[in-house]
C-alpha cells in the first residue's frame, strides 16, 4: 500500500478499508493524521464553530446482568445498593439541569430483568408529562434488544413503542468494539455486535437519529478497531436518504480503575495523548459519512482533547452534570458551560450551543452556573 495514495483518496471523500485505515495508522506520522483529518472537517463543517451541549447522564437503575467486565456500575438484583430511581428524583435532577441551561436527559441504565416495555414507555410518557419540552436521548441499543428479549418482540417495535412515548434520539453505548470476540471477553451478557448494528439500522429506518460509539484500547486487536469503523460506516450508508441515521461517532479509552478487566485480567488503559488523537484523526478518514466527531474530553482531559479539535473532531460533548458510569471507572475530568465554552476557544475555534439533533441553540438568558456534581 502507498499511504500518499489513500490519503489523497480519503481527501476525496473515499471510503478506505479497515486494512487500509489500519495500515495509515501504522505507518504515517501524527502530524500528516492530523493534518488530511483536519481538512475533511474544514469540508464538513466549514464555520470555524465547535459544538457542545448541556445536558445530563441519568440512570434508571444500576441492576444489571449483562456483567460487564469494564464496569464498576452496576450492582446484581437484590444487591443492597441497587436502585431504580424514582419520579421525585427525576423531577429534582430534571429541575436542576433545567436551572443549568440543560433541555436533554441522557437516560440509561441495566439490563434490570424486571423493567420492559411497559415500565420505559410508561416512565417516558410521565416525563413528557411534567416536562413537555425535555429531550429524551435515552437507553441505547444493548437495553432495546434486551427489552425485545424480554417481550419477546422486534427492534422495530420496541423503537416504535418508546417514541410513540416520547423518545426523541437515541445514543449509541454499549458498541465497545463491534467484534464478537472482544465481546465475548468484555461484555458477554450484552447483545452481540451485530445485534447492536440491527438496533440501529432498524432506528434509522423509523428516522430515529441515533450516534455512535467506541471503546478500545483494552483487548481489542488494530484490526478489530478499524473493522469497528467499518461496520459503523456501512450502516450508515444504508441509512434513508431523508434519516440523519448517526449523527454523531465518539471513540474513547478504556477506563480501567477497579475494573474486573484490571484485577483479574491485568488489562490496562495504555491509550496515550498521541493514540487518542491518531484515532481521532481516523475516525475523521474512516467515517466520511458521519459528520460530526466528538473529543472525549471526559476520559482525555482538556488538553489533548483540544488538541483533537485540530485533528479532526469538531465536537466537545457535554459538559455531563451528572455522569455515573465512565466516572466509576476513574474519568477524573470536568466542565462547567463557563469552562467549557473557554477550553474551545484557547483552541482557536468559537464555541456553540447546540441540541442533539446538532442544531445550534441560543445561549439562555439565565444560566445558573452548575457548582455541584451529583
Amino acid at each position: 500500500m502507498n499511504s500518499d495514495q489513500l490519503l489523497k483518496r480519503a481527501l476525496q471523500f473515499e471510503f478506505l478499508s479497515a486494512a487500509e485505515g489500519k495500515f495509515l495508522f501504522e505507518h504515517v506520522p501524527t502530524s500528516e493524521l492530523m493534518y488530511v483529518a483536519n481538512e475533511l472537517r474544514k469540508i464538513q463543517k466549514p464555520d470555524g464553530k465547535v459544538t457542545w451541549i448541556i445536558d445530563r447522564n441519568l440512570n434508571t437503575t444500576n441492576v444489571c446482568i449483562a456483567n460487564c467486565k469494564f464496569c464498576n456500575f452496576y450492582r446484581i438484583p437484590g444487591h443492597a445498593e441497587s436502585y431504580i430511581t424514582t419520579i421525585e428524583q427525576y423531577k429534582t435532577k430534571i429541575d436542576e439541569t433545567f436551572r443549568y441551561g440543560g433541555e436533554q436527559l441522557l437516560l440509561q441504565g441495566g439490563h434490570h430483568p424486571d423493567l420492559g416495555l411497559d415500565y420505559y414507555s410508561g416512565l417516558f410518557r410521565e416525563l413528557k408529562k411534567l416536562y413537555p419540552t425535555l429531550k429524551l436521548h435515552s437507553l441505547g441499543p444493548p437495553e432495546i434488544a434486551h427489552i425485545a428479549k424480554l417481550e419477546g418482540k422486534t427492534h422495530t417495535e420496541v423503537l416504535s413503542a418508546l417514541m410513540e412515548a416520547g423518545l426523541d434520539s437515541l445514543p449509541g453505548p454499549g458498541a465497545e468494539i463491534l467484534n464478537d470476540r472482544v465481546r465475548r471477553i468484555i461484555s458477554k451478557g450484552k447483545c452481540s455486535g451485530r445485534e447492536w448494528l440491527d438496533v440501529m439500522r432498524a432506528a434509522h429506518k423509523l428516522g430515529l437519529t441515533t450516534s455512535a460509539t467506541m471503546m478500545f484500547g483494552h483487548v481489542e486487536t488494530l484490526d478489530e478497531r478499524f473493522e469497528h469503523l467499518e461496520l459503523i460506516r456501512q450502516v450508515q450508508s444504508e441509512k434513508p436518504a431523508d434519516a440523519k441515521g448517526f449523527i454523531a461517532f465518539i471513540p474513547w479509552p478504556f477506563q480501567d480503575e477497579g475494573t474486573m478487566l484490571r484485577r483479574v485480567k491485568g488489562v490496562r488503559n495504555e491509550v496515550s495523548g498521541d493514540e487518542y488523537i491518531r484515532m481521532i484523526a481516523m475516525s475523521r478518514i474512516m467515517l466520511p459519512n458521519v459528520k460530526n466527531i466528538q473529543a472525549s474530553w471526559l476520559t482525555v482531559g482538556k488538553a489533548v482533547a483540544q488538541v483533537c479539535l485540530h485533528s479532526g473532531a469538531n465536537d466537545f460533548g457535554s459538559i455531563m452534570i451528572e455522569e455515573n458510569v465512565v466516572s466509576a471507572a476513574g474519568a477524573p475530568h470536568r466542565f462547567t458551560a463557563e469552562g467549557i465554552q473557554k477550553a474551545i476557544r484557547e483552541a482557536g475555534f468559537e464555541p456553540q450551543l447546540r441540541n442533539q439533533q446538532y442544531e445550534f441553540r441560543e445561549m439562555p438568558a439565565h444560566l445558573e452556573q452548575q457548582v455541584i456534581n451529583y
